[in-house]
């Protein structure tokens, strides 16, 4: 047991010296016994990401080295050299002497700081080197120290019995006085010069310590003791180590290593007319792991301040970054998901679940959602494109019904534009509910309600294509009689329809579209988006409508040079290439892994951009034919373009067109050559509806019962 704390906290103590006085760019010369390189390793270790070492030197611990003195002279060379100026010394006395003196005799060493370890921070001959205050000021750890009541006084009159001799006396001046060799130095009173009163105070606590011991041993009171005095030495030593008494106002007990726990006292090295003299500034209590000054101490906290120091102090939402023991220490900026909110942490702190923080950033904070509020520019674009959509779709719709009896919008096919119209309808309206913080449900109706509705009316233009194929397409007899059984429009647009049904069931069922919260990796935002759910899904849907759509082009392409008045496919043919178009630059940004905010954008503009393309194409022209064309649009005009066209193709024959719309060809003109896809050609009028009443001609073309050359 010691009456002493452990030497694992005397490194503890010179670190906390350093972080109190902000001594952060230090140098530190050691021994190389034992000792100093336990030391030494103890201190880089306790100040790792506290202070930075300018440099590390090692010295012989052997006075008798034969290169003690370069080594000592090296050492010296680099505390001059270096910025640090604060010293650490982990040396014998005798080795810090000769780095005293040498510092001395150049006078540089009077801004520089040292800290002193417990094996000179007390050695009085320090002391009294010639010009010691040239060097600068000096700080270390001692012992508790205290004074003893009488202790001095005992000194003072400490004297032989005439006759006598002590041999205790002449031993101890022998060893601190060196009498063989100056023996005017050996009087008793110089005893007072050579003891440092409050070093030996630790002994007298060590008594008080033995004594508390014995007291609860023999049971003693004020007055006497009850036990037996014969016990064996182990039970002293339990009982001491139980101890916990108060002396000088300071309790005292062991730990469980059998140390005291009282701590250390700060020391200086104060300037005097006749050297330096060791006072007492302040304390290291091992309780509280500080450094604390004594009340009349406290300048000292300005007056030792370095001049350069190798680190200013980092900001919260920065942290020190040590690479190493012996370079300056860095204020790195917390990275984003991380922060700190302190000055001089250590590191930077993770962000929890669900927060995050950018550069350099004090607090972490909610993510913030990013999706399509209503009230954003892009949003209020949408809604009134969407808006104007409906307005053309509903106005078609009633031009259509108002006027269906005229040739225009019969030869539309009124019912199929009908279905068309319905299909815009709904997709319009699917636009919108791409706006707002989506859900599941929201996400799943985006895709089934533009599939449904986009389907059905690309399925009315693939029939209305179809018919025109089967009608003006050159095909042999048989197999244009057997496509034309296959020509059901009702039927048909249902059927197609129903297909993109079963592709959407499939895809809800196994894989369905959810909301997804996707972050991209930087920044504050999350985007709140409708995931996809099964990629296959999405693709065969919009695969499944691309095909409609690549089969409508295909039909009115082959049938291209028929005449517009009498058929849709150039409508067809530019309204399907803008629609596959459109879907064909959206595959890049969906694809894309960095445009997660553009997708929900960019494939509700592709919903209204496919829209707007059928009915520009397909509807607003021949509402425009029907209310500001009406002389164009009548049966003459159109017959007489028909006949036009006939006879360009039926050059060299004699055709006959009456004001009925009767057509009539010179007998035997298929037998002589003509092309009989040019005749038959003359069919297109057949698909004015049959129930017309506004004309005495229903159909005009060849059949079999009218070979003869007249065309009805």
């Amino acid at each position: 047991m010691r009456v002493i704390p452990n030497d694992v906290h005397q490194t503890e103590a010179l670190v906390k010296l350093m972080t109190h006085f902000s001594w952060d760019w230090v140098g530190v010369v050691y021994g190389d016994d034992d000792y100093g390189r336990a030391a030494h390793q103890s201190i880089l270790e306790k100040a790792k990401g506290k202070v930075c070492f300018a440099f590390e030197k090692e010295v012989t611990h052997y006075l008798d080295h034969v290169d003690v003195d370069k080594q000592v002279k090296d050492a010296v060379d680099t505390i001059r050299a270096s910025s640090a100026q604060v010293v650490l010394l982990i040396l014998k006395p005798q080795l810090v002497e000769k780095i005293f003196k040498l510092m001395i005799q150049t006078n540089t060493s009077s801004n520089t700081i040292w800290i002193a370890s417990d094996s000179w921070s007390m050695f009085g001959p320090l002391t009294k080197i010639p010009d010691i205050n040239k060097v600068g000021d000096v700080f270390g750890f001692s012992f508790t120290m205290g004074n003893i009541p009488g202790f001095e006084d005992y000194l003072k009159n400490l004297r032989p019995t005439p006759g006598a001799r002590n041999d205790f006396i002449e031993e101890y001046k022998e060893l601190r006085l060196n009498c063989s060799i100056s023996p005017l130095n050996c009087s008793v009173d110089e005893l007072l010069g050579v003891v440092d009163l409050r070093e030996v105070y630790s002994q007298r606590v060590a008594i008080y310590a033995i004594a508390h011991g014995l007291k609860k041993i023999l049971k003693c009171n004020e007055t006497a003791c009850n036990s037996n005095i014969n016990f064996p030495p182990w039970q002293l030593v339990e009982s001491i180590r139980s101890v916990n008494f108060k002396l000088d106002g300071t309790t005292h007990y062991f730990d469980d290593n059998g140390d005291f726990t009282d701590g250390y006292d700060l020391i200086r090295w104060k300037k005097t007319d006749v050297g330096r003299i060791i006072e007492v500034v302040g304390k290291f209590l091992l309780a509280k792991g500080q450094v604390e000054l004594l009340n009349e101490f406290h300048e000292l906290n300005s007056s030792v301040q370095v001049q350069f120091k190798c680190l200013k102090s980092c900001r919260p939402g920065s942290s020190k970054s040590v690479t190493n023991n012996s370079c300056c220490i860095s204020c790195i900026v917390c990275t984003e998901g991380t922060y700190t909110d302190k000055y001089d942490e250590s590191s930077c702190h993770k962000c929890p679940e669900e927060q995050h923080s950018l550069e350099n950033a004090t607090e972490c904070k909610t993510f913030i959602e990013k999706y399509l509020f209503w009230w954003e520019a892009y949003p209020i674009i949408l809604l009134v494109a969407t808006a104007i959509g409906i307005i053309l779709v509903f106005t078609s719709f009633i031009i259509y019904l108002t006027h269906r009896d005229t040739p225009v919008i019969r030869m539309a096919n009124v019912k199929l534009s009908c279905f068309m119209l319905l299909g815009l309808m709904v997709s319009f309206i699917s636009v919108i509910m791409f706006i707002g913080r989506p859900n599941k449900p929201l996400c799943q109706a985006q895709q089934a309600v533009y599939g449904l509705s986009f389907t059905l009316c690309v399925s009315s233009i693939l029939v209305k294509a179809y018919h025109t194929f089967v009608t003006f397409m050159r095909l042999n007899p048989s197999t244009q009689h057997h496509l034309k059984k296959l020509y059901k429009p009702l039927i048909n647009v249902f059927m197609l329809t129903v297909g993109q049904g079963v592709i959407l069931l499939f895809w809800l069922i196994f894989d369905s579209p959810d909301v997804k919260r996707e972050w991209p990796e930087t920044g504050m935002v999350k985007y709140v988006i409708c995931n996809e759910g099964s990629i296959a899904g999405f693709a065969v849907m919009h695969g499944y409508i691309a095909l409609l759509a690549f089969i409508c082009f295909l039909f009115a392409f082959m049938v291209r040079r028929v005449p517009q008045d009498f058929n849709d496919t150039g409508v067809i043919i530019f309204s399907m290439l803008i629609h596959l178009f459109v879907w064909l630059c959206f595959i890049p940004i969906y694809i894309n892994k960095n445009q997660t905010e553009q997708k929900h954008i960019v494939q509700a503009s592709a919903v209204l951009a496919s829209s707007y393309a059928i009915i520009l194409c397909h509807f607003v022209p021949k509402c425009f034919l029907v209310l500001w064309d009406l002389s164009g649009n009548s049966n003459s005009s159109r017959m007489g373009r028909l006949s036009r066209h006939v006879g360009h193709h039926t050059e060299g024959t004699d055709t006959e067109l009456h004001d009925q719309g009767q057509m009539t060809l010179t007998p035997g003109i298929i037998n002589q050559g003509v092309e009989e896809d040019s005749a038959e050609s003359v069919q297109i009028v057949s698909t004015l509806s049959s129930d017309d009443t506004t004309s005495p001609v229903h159909t005009v073309g060849l059949s079999e019962e009218h070979r003869d050359g007249t065309i009805n």
